[in-house]
């Protein structure tokens, strides 16, 4: 492929996907001028796709079909929209109506009412989207947009993820064809460098040093692979860039591989992502068909390649030296550094390693400049981050926001705030290597060096949000339950001391922890931190650390009131009927599973602790408010 027949894909299909940024009389008339009487988005998503945004998406081309009107509508699969607990997701232009939790009967009315009478369903509308006057709004300009600014998720939700021609239309591959013929291998590293954009996989390492030190590595054969192994619980950021905007990868790992000399790439991408897969394994045969991996790319004899390489689900292979020992063929397990990967990586070659979330951020620097990048963020935190938003938050999903932007921002206004009128208190980040933030640092700006001085770290992007009900001793246990299995176990200070911290941690939800305890977990910690092979070890204790340090009076209830505040803990549980608010109405005792509780009819009961399972039960039932746990 020439730059002319890339800038001709380009002028072709440019409307028809500038239609989808566009509101209002502007957006009516290009979308005229398209051929296409409407665009309907559907997300094809995982999220989504869970919710059956499939099913809706044959309902609607069935309908369209059914009513004669499939040759006016552009039906487009895309990626992730973002606010995910709104799935399934469909969004018809050039109005922009954002229709929620779509159903394929929701979809006949659409059809009916909308795409064939003009006529807005405002009720299916994301209610957010709708004034008062009746009038509706972008969605852009919700609470849950407007404060985010999307580069590296600018193609998710606004273009179909499996036509590499609506890549193109969106400036795709033109940074490749700048960087591949008007510029050398040091000034792409030298513009990667000035960007100031550090790698989005945990740690913050500059990835213009690492191209630098990847490119002056001697040797004739050098690889590019990308970490797609995202494995903390409740992420998805690289998987649903992967699905929505995989040729974002593939064109930063072409230009990557100018940059440093390799021409062969590995992408490794944990099975259980298949949407994620089989839409990049499309975008790799479509970009080897346009001729834009292989041989001769854009015509400038530079060459090459990338292939995929499955990983069975290990967290430990999210490690570099792990991942690449994976990719080699061999067990998952991580390798003492010096030498790091730059210098001697996959099969004893220097090998550029980032993950997805860095990779989707180079084309954009490439095409508009580091200085253009490097305006966004912090002083030492430049761009933005993707977060996986979960936990008790309103607004779950997937959120892009300039780095320096605070928790309470995307807590309160991004995140919708906290359901059912409880109290934040927590947010925990950076997964099982991270820490807890407490409601008292709400106001912390989000960058790496803020993360760091409150015991927590940026990681790959993991936000989860926790309220008043949350046990903070139970969340540090969950972490480590976690590390505990994800270890690969090929050093002691990991193997063993996540076992033992465990240990210890159980001990004291059960309601046997002794204060010196406390004091056991900080050497354990110390010692596991100073000692272990790899990040994971090291990092294994930093929930705990957290926790202790802004909720040590959880710990210090559990030890010695044997008594846990927020009630989690089952051991520390006791149910109680209060005989006062108690009807008799034997709900409780018919429900519960144990036998535990006794009573007459119209009488109040009473609960055998000695039998009592505190599986909660007969509270759910109350419909009294007669039953408390204490």
């Amino acid at each position: 492929m020439t730059i002319e027949e890339l800038n001709k894909i380009k002028a072709a299909k440019a409307d028809i996907v500038k239609v989808r940024t566009i509101i209002a009389e502007e957006g009516e008339k290009l979308a005229k001028e398209t051929g296409y009487r409407k665009q309907v988005l559907v997300c094809g998503g995982t999220g989504c796709q869970s919710s059956h945004s499939m099913d809706v998406l044959k309902a609607l081309k069935d309908e369209l079909a059914a009513k004669g009107i499939a040759d006016e509508v552009l039906v487009v699969r895309t990626g992730c929209f973002g606010l995910c607990s709104l799935g399934p997701i469909v969004i018809v232009y050039p109005e922009g109506a954002f229709y929620a939790q779509a159903t394929p009967e929701g979809i006949k009315r659409i059809v009916d009412e909308h795409l064939v009478n003009g006529e807005i369903c405002k009720d299916l509308l994301y209610q957010e989207t709708v004034h008062e006057d009746g009038s509706i709004i972008s969605l852009y300009e919700t609470n849950f947009y407007r404060k985010q600014k999307r580069i590296a998720l600018r193609n998710c939700g606004v273009i179909d993820p499996e036509d590499i021609e609506e890549y193109i239309a969106t400036d795709g591959y033109q940074a490749l064809y700048k960087a591949l013929t008007s510029m050398t291998p040091d000034e792409v590293v030298k513009e990667v460098l000035d960007s100031g954009i550090r790698g989005r996989g945990g740690a913050g390492f500059p990835t213009g040093r690492k191209w630098m030190f990847t490119k002056d590595a001697p040797g004739d054969i050098k690889y590019v692979a990308c970490n797609a192994d995202e494995g903390d619980p409740g992420a998805f950021m690289d998987r649903s860039i992967l699905e929505g905007d995989p040729h974002a990868v593939i064109e930063a790992m072409t230009i990557a591989s100018y940059a440093v000399g390799a021409h062969q790439g590995y992408v490794y991408v944990r099975a259980e992502y298949p949407v994620a897969v089989n839409r990049l394994q499309i975008a790799l045969d479509q970009a080897r068909e346009y001729g834009l991996l292989g041989k001769d790319i854009l015509g400038t004899g530079h060459d090459f390649d990338i292939e995929i390489r499955l990983g069975a689900g290990a967290f430990v292979c999210g490690e570099e030296t792990a991942l690449l020992t994976s990719i080699e063929g061999n067990r998952g397990e991580p390798r003492p550094r010096p030498p790091f990967p730059a210098v001697k990586g996959l099969f004893g070659k220097p090998t550029l390693l980032n993950n997805v979330e860095t990779y989707a951020n180079i084309a954009q620097i490439i095409r508009k400049g580091a200085a253009w990048y490097s305006s966004m963020g912090t002083e030492k935190s430049k761009g933005t981050k993707v977060f996986a938003l979960g936990g008790k938050i309103t607004n779950v999903g997937l959120v892009e926001i300039p780095m320096g932007t605070t928790l309470r921002e995307i807590i309160e206004e991004i995140g919708g705030g906290i359901p059912d009128g409880k109290a934040f208190k927590a947010a925990q980040t950076g997964g099982p290597s991270g820490g807890c933030i407490p409601a008292q640092h709400i106001d912390t700006p989000i960058d790496y060096e803020s993360l760091a001085a409150l015991g927590s770290m940026m990681g790959s992007g993991g936000l989860i949000v926790m309220d008043e009900d949350n046990c903070m001793v139970d969340v540090s246990k969950f972490y480590l339950n976690f590390t505990v299995d994800e270890s690969c176990g090929k050093c002691t200070p990991c193997r063993v001391g996540t076992r033992k911290l465990l240990q210890l941690l159980e001990k004291i939800t059960d309601g046997k922890g002794e204060m010196e305890d406390l004091e056991k977990i900080q050497d354990l910690a110390t010692h596991m931190k100073s000692s272990s092979l790899c990040a994971l070890g090291q990092s294994a204790p930093n929930p705990v650390l957290s926790t202790l340090q802004y909720f040590g009076d959880e710990y210090l209830a559990h030890i010695k009131d044997k008594k846990c505040p927020a009630g989690v803990c089952k051991n520390l549980l006791q149910y109680e009927i209060i005989a006062d608010k108690c009807k008799g109405c034997t709900l409780c005792a018919r429900n519960c599973p144990a036998n535990a509780i006794t009573g007459t009819v119209k009488n109040p009961h009473v609960i055998d602790t000695t039998k009592c399972i505190k599986c909660g039960v007969c509270m759910n039932n109350c419909k009294f408010g007669a039953i408390i746990k204490k």
